[in-house]
């Protein structure tokens, strides 16, 4: 896998984690703050898709993680 299928992995994976901790009709409920890391990991992904800059990237490139599939 290359970076850009690990940011994926990651945010959906947040997405998910988040929305189940902040929905009250989830039995992981926990508060409804959560929505706003949702929120955060999603407004990430729309400056990413602009800027092509994400920290998360730049953490794994530093981690050996190759950036495309050649």
């Amino acid at each position: 896998m290359i970076i850009t299928d690990w940011i994926h992995v990651f945010a959906g994976f947040f997405i998910l984690l988040s929305l189940s901790l902040g929905i009250d009709a989830s039995p992981l409920f926990h508060s409804t703050y959560w929505l706003l890391f949702t929120a955060f990991v999603g407004l990430n992904l729309f400056q990413f898709g602009f800027t092509k800059f994400c920290p998360m990237g730049i953490a794994l490139k530093k981690l050996g993680v190759k950036e495309s599939r050649q």
